[in-house]
């Protein structure tokens, strides 16, 4: 598995499995088994996804040794500050049954996120987390946290697919050398992303899935990427990206694709803060 070196020196798997919405216990459990048996080693969950005990289940039922493995969780709203987010990494270990976290993130830009990377500074010198992050900030937000922390962020997940490749947002994060992880790649199957007539196109030029020539896409621009699919047969499909290369006139092709804008977020979306804000899990 191809990896990307984090600016700590930390190394991280550029494909792994995601597991958002992934919400039935068994069949989460089962997808990261069956991931991590076809060669996936890094995990991304979240205490909002309400699936890291089973995430830990299928871990544990793999097999792999845990040093083998990069797992990722991350802080909930409701949990920001520097004391809630103390106890809220604790209880993250035990759901997940780990004595340490690969790679934590705030999981929203809201709340007391300054308290709370107080807090995640200290496990991550305690030696509990070997990578600090966050998703879903935006450019001035991040550079906020930059310029007023002693540790600099080593990932921002945000929205990255076909639709919104975030070609800017991607160049400022290379410059402050933080690595740009991408979540929702497929786009959420919105737009008819699997018929798109572009990337139909190509995936016939490679006698490859559309899937595999946007992960093969996002790759080739070092972005990380964390599928999602509760089969199999795609799991496996996902994972059998690196045995070909996209041309740039087909990298360019796909490039003409971006609108720019977000499928899931809108700026100033006033509702969605409040909404966010708003919403308590069972963590």
């Amino acid at each position: 598995m191809q990896k990307i070196m984090l600016n700590n020196g930390v190394e991280m798997p550029i494909l792994g499995f995601g597991v958002f919405q992934i919400q039935d216990e068994k069949e989460c459990e089962q997808a990261v088994c069956d991931a991590l048996l076809a060669g996936y080693r890094l995990i991304d969950t979240a205490a909002a996804y309400q699936n890291e005990e089973a995430v830990g289940r299928g871990i544990k039922r793999s097999g792999i040794p845990r040093q083998e493995i990069f797992v990722t969780t991350k802080l909930w709203i409701q949990d920001a500050g520097y004391n809630s987010a103390k106890k809220a990494f604790k209880n993250a270990l035990d759901r997940l049954q780990l004595d340490y976290l690969d790679l934590y993130l705030i999981h929203q830009p809201y709340g007391d996120i300054y308290g709370s990377w107080r807090a995640m500074e200290e496990l991550y010198h305690e030696g509990k987390i070997k990578a600090i992050g966050v998703s879903n900030f935006q450019n001035d937000r991040l550079l906020d946290l930059i310029m007023n922390n002693e540790v600099k962020p080593a990932v921002n997940q945000v929205e990255t697919h076909p639709f919104f490749q975030q070609i800017e947002n991607a160049q400022f994060m290379k410059e402050q050398n933080v690595q740009i992880q991408s979540w929702g790649p497929f786009a959420e199957g919105k737009k008819d992303i699997f018929k798109n007539e572009v990337l139909v196109e190509i995936s016939g030029k490679y006698n490859k899935s559309v899937a595999q020539v946007i992960l093969r896409w996002l790759t080739q621009r070092d972005i990380v990427v964390i599928p999602k699919s509760v089969r199999e047969e795609r799991i496996i499909e996902n994972i059998n990206i690196f045995d070909f290369n996209l041309k740039q006139e087909d990298m360019e092709l796909i490039q003409t694709l971006d609108t720019k804008e977000s499928l899931f977020n809108r700026p100033n979306d006033m509702a969605r803060v409040k909404s966010l804000n708003s919403m308590r899990f069972n963590i």
